[in-house]
């Protein structure tokens, strides 16, 4: 496991801001409004030959009205207790606050090494800054510009110095999936329910998650990294602009997925809105899971698992292929058997169907149903190959690719479902024109006969 290093502090810091210098990204939201982070965020840096991994915290204030404050505390604590080393954070153009105090009493309690920085300080004109904070009785302060990057690598230097190892590769086995859906369907306990801890803040108030948090688990059977997301609402509904900045991130994480699993409240049925959440991963070409929460909650003599999988398929005619799983985040019911799901539906997702298979399928395929006539000639299909999978893409060669009607074209793909047994994952079917035959020398034309 690599080393994990935590960013801790009081509110508007410039956490995040420094948490994405590091990472190089832009996976933390970053806002002059205090208390955007709310929960715990990771990310991969690596600093010279040497790499770990970066956790933004919250800011931390005792004594906080606000509903969330007690449990970004905790999450606080619970990142510190996980971390190898600590950055804490303090404000350079604010000075010093009591809050630092405390902060820094729970660091001394937790017996972690700890590195010191003071951030906002643009240059060396602004160090005497620094003067303020050595009555907390601390050495080794580091000035830096989280905006700016001064003092940030000095900073890194002292935290990849006998605490990290050479880089890890990428753990290619690693299933990506990303849990999506509208506000308070239940994404964020559920995913606790599958990590088997509270990773995350839950609460019934909509819009508790806004950064696109992700959470690698290993398990028995397999590797994965479950990124949760903010809710999506409608978009005449979003108004203010922390939410527009989470409702992008989540559509980002639908990019960068193998699988999404899209949360619905089988209390309430499949709404046009989940419809819509399911339309943006289809349209990104991800597999699918369509997961029917707070099934706890439904009159079982109303509604079966039956006849709720064939309402979502109903609803959701575009994406027949994806398994529907009716489970309860509260209860446990069912939570289980979501990774087995994940495992045949990635399997399917990065499947291969050698040239020879492919075309045999086609050839039988066009035997059985003839394709229609363009201009009075029927169309002719010269081959087929496989292209990219994640998921299955399959170009096919005919020599009027615009005359393929929709509906031959969905017969085609049922076919190749039938064939392959992919009925559990999106599969795209390109037709395009056959190009010029090339000759010995490598260029496109026709050959020379002798």
């Amino acid at each position: 496991m690599k080393p994990v290093v935590a960013i801790v502090g009081r509110p508007n810091v410039g956490k995040s801001t420094l948490f994405n210098r590091i990472t190089r990204s832009r996976d933390a939201i970053v806002d002059d409004t205090p208390g955007v982070t709310r929960d715990r965020i990771c990310g991969q840096a690596r600093w010279e030959d040497k790499s770990f991994l970066l956790v933004d915290t919250g800011g931390f204030i005792s004594g906080d009205p606000d509903v969330f404050a007690p449990h970004i505390r905790s999450q606080v604590r619970q990142a510190v207790a996980e971390a190898d080393a600590v950055i804490m954070l303090l404000d350079g153009k604010g000075g010093l606050s009591p809050y630092d105090s405390d902060l820094l009493q729970l660091l001394r309690r937790s017996g972690k090494k700890v590195f010191y920085a003071v951030n906002k300080i643009d240059g060396p004109e602004r160090e005497d800054a620094l003067d303020e904070f050595y009555a907390l009785g601390i050495d080794g302060i580091y000035p830096l510009s989280a905006e700016h990057g001064y003092g940030v690598s000095d900073l890194l230097d002292a935290i990849t110095d006998g605490l990290c190892g050479p880089e890890e590769p990428e753990d290619s086995a690693l299933i990506k999936v990303a849990v999506v859906g509208r506000p308070n369907v239940g994404k964020s306990s559920l995913i606790n329910r599958m990590v088997g801890n509270e990773r995350l803040l839950v609460s019934d108030v909509a819009g508790t998650t806004r950064d696109a948090v992700d959470i690698e688990i290993r398990r028995q059977d397999g590797s994965y990294l479950l990124v949760d997301t903010a809710g999506i609402r409608r978009k005449a509904r979003v108004r203010q602009k922390l939410e527009k900045f989470s409702i992008v991130r989540a559509l980002k994480s639908l990019e960068r997925c193998d699988v999404a699993l899209i949360m619905l409240d089988a209390s309430q049925g499949i709404t046009e809105q989940d419809l819509k959440i399911a339309g943006y991963a289809y349209q990104r070409g991800c597999g699918c899971i369509f997961l029917g929460n707070k099934w706890d909650l439904v009159d079982k003599e109303a509604v079966s698992v039956r006849k709720f999988s064939q309402q979502v398929h109903l609803s959701a005619g575009f994406m027949r292929f994806a398994p529907v799983l009716t489970v309860s985040a509260l209860t446990g019911q069912r939570v289980n058997r979501i990774f087995r799901l994940i495992d045949q539906v990635w399997q399917q997702y990065t499947t291969r169907i050698n040239t020879g298979r492919i075309n045999r399928i086609m050839e039988q395929a066009l035997r059985n149903n003839e394709p229609p006539l363009h201009r009075g000639r029927r169309l002719k299909f010269n081959y087929t190959t496989q292209v990219a999978s994640g998921p299955p893409t399959f170009v096919c060669f005919v020599n009027h690719p615009e005359a393929v009607h929709f509906s031959y074209r969905r017969y085609l793909l049922n076919q190749i479902r039938e064939a392959t047994g992919l009925d559990k994952t999106p599969i795209k079917l390109v037709f395009r024109t056959k190009s010029g035959r090339r000759n010995y020398s490598g260029r496109k034309g026709k050959r020379r006969g002798r």
